[in-house]
């Protein structure tokens, strides 16, 4: 193409609009109404409605408005008018692969992700299709699909397409690639109008080139700031391609999860309805492991605490562990969740609001025997703990251990019954299946069975919940002494050793009693939390023998020493009665 050839293409190719607002068309595009067929690349044809639209024509007469077109990323902005994108692209093939979709109809939601909900516009009312690749129809076929029937198959379509909900889709296209021209500020064409040969793009309006003394100063700053400025710049796009990458990744994991529990799950809650369930957050109640606690109300009747998580865990493990957990359990024993939200990054979880806040306000306090509940209450709630985890090691599909018994996270209704609460460090395992691999402790310090800190002591298993409602009992117990051991000046001092030498002596614990019951109720929690305490994890009872001697009448025998500098190199202890311990096989994580 010589120069004057090229100045009137370039007259006949100007940039056009369908409206004042609308996308700018030009190369590779071109309008139909107005441009020659050289001045575009063939398959970027748009045209003009009557009410100045701008419509591109796929394949099949799909016809879809055009929002924005960006020339430097090549990508086409579209949109439906019909709002239904998998109906339009149901018969387009864009690149023909060997395997697409099958779509079924079925009376009940078949069970797993692979499973895609088909948008409404799809389906008739009231009826739902759903669409699965023939890849995973071995999976569910004997299971998922006996209620299911056949109905068409689809040779291609995207996920994005079929899970489509927005009325906004973004198409990429590759050929031509005019990004190098795009990227100098010029404009790209085609080189030869010879439909011969294969289609090649030029670049052209370059502008004037610059002096040769221009140019040598250009040289000469470019060479200074340029590399600074383009190391700051590949940086900068470094870390926030590799954050928006994690973001996006835990954000999907977090949408997958929910839509595997989509039918157990408890409400979900938008963003907008937790503020207004809170009252814009004004009553804090307290600070949690993993977020600030309000109260709020869902009615009159009904109130609630919301637990609104910060971002220090990205990849929402506290949050799943609460929804996927405590979500599908029911025990009078364990804090029941009422909803969830999930915004995004903003999540929350809703849990029944108990009034008399936690077991740590009554036990741990420096005046804690004004709030003293007495021991029959005491002895209660221990049962009521010792029975809640019980059942999540028992009672549940898969074995779930707490990791983080403690005050904290006992949390008392108004008539005092105890309910365990914060699910954010447990873990599941099959019920048989003892031992829990993991390479980092997790827990609170105090309450942290010695095998979470070192597997010399042991394996991890459900039997450090165990050691956790142990400590509990004895904190319990010792909160109530006559004497406030804070103020010893001995810092060697330690009340779990302190309250066994005393029973092992039969001297007085100088605890607060009102009769011959409170010093038997004192005695067996003492007893009980010590053999809950003991050093090696085979030595522990299991909460099912604990909750038996809560609840027996039979005097519980005096447990072996279980601290490390008089017991380490003892043989493993015998429990009381008919209470044998059971080896603990070590499995994988």
């Amino acid at each position: 193409m010589d120069a004057d050839s090229a100045a009137v293409s370039q007259n006949e190719c100007a940039e056009s609009r369908c409206s004042r607002h609308g996308p700018v068309i030009r190369f590779p595009f071109r309008l139909k109404e107005s441009h020659p067929k050289h001045s575009g690349y063939a398959g970027f044809e748009l045209s003009c409605t009557q009410n100045n639209h701008t419509v591109l024509e796929l394949p099949v007469s799909v016809k879809l408005f055009v929002k924005k077109i960006n020339y430097k990323s090549q990508t086409i902005h579209l949109s439906d008018p019909e709002k239904c994108f998998a109906r339009h692209f149901r018969n387009l093939n864009l690149s023909a692969p060997p395997f697409g979709y099958f779509v079924f109809d079925c009376m009940s939601e078949p069970k797993g992700y692979e499973f895609i909900a088909l948008p409404p516009c799809l389906t008739a009312s009231g009826q739902t299709l759903y669409a699965v690749a023939p890849v995973f129809l071995i999976k569910y076929m004997s299971l998922s699909l006996i209620s299911c029937t056949k109905l068409y198959e689809i040779s291609f379509m995207s996920q994005r397409v079929l899970r489509q909900k927005s009325d906004d889709l973004v198409l990429r296209w590759l050929t031509p690639n005019c990004f190098i021209c795009e990227a100098q500020g010029s404009k790209c064409r085609l080189k030869s109008n010879n439909s011969t040969k294969p289609a090649v793009t030029e670049c052209y309006n370059r502008g004037p080139k610059p002096s040769k003394g221009a140019t040598t100063k250009l040289v000469a700053t470019g060479s200074i700031l340029g590399f600074f400025l383009l190391l700051l710049v590949v940086i900068v796009l470094y870390y926030f391609l590799r954050t928006k990458r994690i973001d996006e990744e835990n954000q999907a994991e977090i949408e997958m999860f929910l839509a595997d529990y989509e039918a157990h799950k408890p409400t979900r809650f938008s963003y907008v309805d937790i503020k207004r369930i809170t009252n814009q957050f004004k009553v804090e109640l307290g600070q949690g492991t993993y977020g600030t606690v309000y109260k709020g109300k869902l009615s009159n009747e009904i109130l609630v605490a919301v637990k609104v998580l910060s971002h220090s865990k990205g990849k929402g493990e506290e949050f799943i562990n609460d929804v996927g957990i405590i979500g599908l359990i029911h025990h009078v024993n364990v804090v029941r969740l009422v909803g969830f939200g999930a915004d995004g990054f903003r999540r929350a979880l809703v849990y029944e609001f108990l009034p008399n806040a936690s077991l740590q306000k009554f036990i741990s306090s420096i005046d804690s025997r004004t709030n003293f509940l007495g021991w029959i209450k005491l002895q209660r709630i221990a049962l009521g703990i010792a029975k809640g985890t019980e059942y999540l090691h028992q009672g549940c599909d898969q074995r779930i251990v707490h990791f983080d018994i403690k005050p904290h996270n006992v949390l008392l209704d108004d008539n005092f019954n105890p309910k365990i609460s914060d699910f954010g460090l447990a873990k599941l395992c099959a019920k048989d299946q003892s031992v829990v691999s993991m390479t980092t402790a997790r827990g609170t310090v105090g309450y942290i069975a010695p095998e979470v800190f070192s597997r010399n002591f042991g394996d991890v298993s459900y039997k450090s919940d165990v050691y956790s409602f142990g400590m509990l009992l004895l904190e319990m117990v010792g909160s109530n002494k006559k004497v406030d051991f804070r103020l010893e000046s001995n810092a060697q001092f330690y009340e779990p050793e302190w309250i066994y030498s005393h029973l092992e002596k039969g001297v007085d614990l100088e605890i607060h009693m009102e009769d011959e019951k409170d010093a038997e109720i004192a005695k067996k929690l003492e007893i009980v939390g010590l053999w809950c305490i003991q050093w090696q994890p085979v030595d522990r009872p299991s909460m099912s023998v604990v909750v038996n001697m809560l609840e027996g009448e039979e005097e519980l025998a005096m447990p072996p020493n279980p601290f490390p500098a008089k017991g380490l190199s003892r043989k493993h202890a015998s429990l009381p009665g008919n209470y044998n311990h059971q080896e603990l096989p070590v499995i994988s994580e």
